[in-house]
């Protein structure tokens, strides 16, 4: 049994109080809103472990609850639609969500990625370090700061984390579906544009800094972060 708490945000009362069954009976702790401003000031009172986050909200969209949450936590956010459009999964992935489920959802299925995306969280223990550096360049997940010429540079949430999963492997190349399971921490089934997005964005930051390394598309196959002796 599991004593993490998740917040359901969601305007139908009746899939909240669905989904609070169903996580109570496995042990979970729920707490529950129905808009999004409401959302947020509930996140930042209750520090849930993780968001199940509808998309279609009064008040502030699920889109801009996410963009919120994430300038402040990178807790967990599953993200809970009627809409199954590729465009809507690229754009909650590139907010910063872990997961995406589009309605109407099976409860296990919603139980088995709440598990599965908590016991991904759990594998980053806080007290672990985890930063790699280069010439003219540090990466720390651990506080989530990119820094280029001893400047930190402001990086969304899941750009640090495609930088550092590439720079720590230095001169592996990642396919875009390798890249999606291991940073976005799911199998993602569909266009995997969302990696080529935020590739371009961290060249912007990143190119031309240093000869020493760079941010290399491998074509045909996928990305890598070579460095050069």
């Amino acid at each position: 049994m599991s004593s993490a708490k998740i917040l359901v945000v969601d305007d139908d009362l009746n899939i909240c109080e669905l989904l609070r069954l169903y996580l109570e009976k496995e042990g979970y702790t729920v707490v529950i809103a129905n808009d999004g401003v409401t959302a947020v000031t509930t996140f930042q009172e209750e520090s849930p472990d993780l968001v199940l986050l509808d998309i279609m909200l009064p008040r502030l969209d699920g889109w801009q609850v996410c963009r919120e949450i994430r300038k402040f936590s990178d807790n967990p956010i599953i993200m809970l639609t009627a809409k199954g459009e590729v465009f809507d999964k690229v754009l909650g992935l590139e907010l910063g969500a872990d997961d995406y489920v589009v309605k109407p959802f099976d409860t296990k299925e919603i139980i088995a990625r709440v598990k599965a995306v908590l016991r991904r969280a759990a594998k980053n223990p806080v007290d672990e370090i985890k930063e790699v550096h280069y010439d003219k360049l540090s990466i720390n997940l651990t506080n989530y700061e990119l820094k280029v010429n001893g400047k930190q540079i402001d990086t969304p949430p899941k750009e640090m984390e495609l930088i550092f999963h590439l720079a720590k492997n230095p001169n592996r190349v990642f396919t875009r579906d390798q890249l999606l399971d291991e940073v976005w921490g799911f199998d993602y089934y569909g266009d995997s544009r969302t990696v080529d997005v935020h590739v371009k964005r961290l060249r912007e930051k990143l190119e031309g800094v240093s000869d020493k390394w760079e941010l290399r598309t491998v074509w045909g196959v996928g990305y890598k972060f070579e460095t050069k002796d």
